[in-house]
């Protein structure tokens, strides 16, 4: 049987390698909008975050999301991105086979 690679991606608030399946993923669309993605499959350009309020301040600390993006990022959007998280962590951990 053949061995299925995990795939790996940096959170950019500690820069830590780690597992795609355990990482919150946020994207920049097209059109600019800037949201999270809990799928992981929609499309634009993405930028992944570990699951904690520590990376967050991080990444907003550094302005992690505009490097990522190359564009000005608003307070707002943050302020939707940490309920967001928020939300997201208070959710009970699927388990995985």
């Amino acid at each position: 049987m053949k061995v299925r690679k995990i795939p790996i991606r940096m959170c950019i608030g500690c820069g830590e390698m780690v597992e795609k399946r355990s990482l919150i993923r946020v994207i920049k669309t097209a059109e600019g909008e800037i949201s999270l993605d809990p799928t992981g499959k929609k499309s634009g350009r993405g930028a992944y975050l570990c699951k904690s309020m520590e990376c967050f301040d991080k990444a907003q600390k550094g302005r992690k999301l505009e490097r990522a993006f190359s564009c000005k990022v608003d307070a707002a959007v943050y302020e939707e991105l940490k309920d967001a998280l928020q939300r997201e962590m208070d959710k009970p951990a699927d388990d995985m086979p």
